[in-house]
């Protein structure tokens, strides 16, 4: 029976990049995304057409019991969870605070910092019985600096990366690896930078900077991922931001 590679928001970018990754190292990526069938269904095919093997299905990470539902059915359907990717986004747009309703700001909260919660309460007493699996958790320049437009996204990111560090303090020492990974920039994906900007300016953006690399490729990504998933536990990270070489980081970005 394969390792499983278990992703929650597996949009094309990082998401489905990473689960494509694993999968080309012998992994079964099981590929978990909110909306748009037929992109999740080309994802699914792109790694089966490349040798490797996949699932996936439609999900929405805030309802009760998805989350918990969705591990147990991988698990007994497809076999051990080996890594998690946390991959779900909390940005509900650039908003003052004015702007920000209370109902996006407990979105925020909801899908970045709870659901990782209910994903570790069911997933890392399973991987401790085991004594080893990897999660990995996808984060954003927001959970180390909060400007005045960021309000909900820092408040979730910020909470998020806390609860990557409780639980490496818990779980390391009964093997598993939690990594916190802050993407310091923005990413070559059409989920979720295409979307934002739309057709047009993403079209723009992508021929002139991300042309030169001025934009996170979701590739090198993966690679990033799985070496964090290969590392052996005397060296193991906690913490790796990860952004083009033409980004100002964020300890030096206002």
């Amino acid at each position: 029976m394969k390792k499983v590679c278990l992703v929650f928001g597996a949009g094309r970018g990082i998401g489905a990049t990473v689960a494509e990754k694993f999968a080309a190292e012998g992994f079964h990526s099981h590929l978990c995304r909110r909306t748009d069938e037929k992109a999740l269904k080309e994802s699914i095919e792109k790694i089966q057409s490349n040798g490797g093997s996949a699932s996936g299905e439609l999900i929405n990470a805030i309802d009760e019991g998805v989350i918990e539902k969705t591990i147990q059915f991988v698990e007994s359907t497809y076999g051990p969870i080996e890594v998690l990717i946390y991959n779900l986004g909390a940005q509900s747009g650039m908003k003052l605070l004015n702007e920000t309703s209370l109902k996006e700001f407990e979105w925020g909260w909801k899908m970045a910092t709870q659901g990782l919660f209910r994903a570790a309460k069911v997933l890392c007493p399973i991987m401790a019985d085991r004594g080893s699996g990897t999660i990995i958790v996808t984060s954003a320049t927001a959970a180390m600096r909060g400007n005045k437009t960021q309000h909900s996204h820092a408040a979730a990111m910020g909470g998020r990366r806390m609860l990557c560090q409780t639980l490496n303090n818990e779980f390391a020492e009964k093997g598993i690896h939690v990594a916190h990974v802050v993407i310091d920039g923005a990413v070559d994906a059409p989920d979720t930078l295409g979307k934002m900007l739309g057709d047009e300016l993403f079209k723009e953006l992508r021929e002139t900077s991300g042309k030169n690399d001025g934009l996170v490729l979701p590739e090198k990504v993966a690679e990033a991922y799985y070496y964090l998933y290969a590392q052996h536990r005397s060296t193991w990270t906690h913490e790796l931001d990860l952004r083009s070489y033409s980004d100002a980081p964020w300890w030096n970005h206002s």
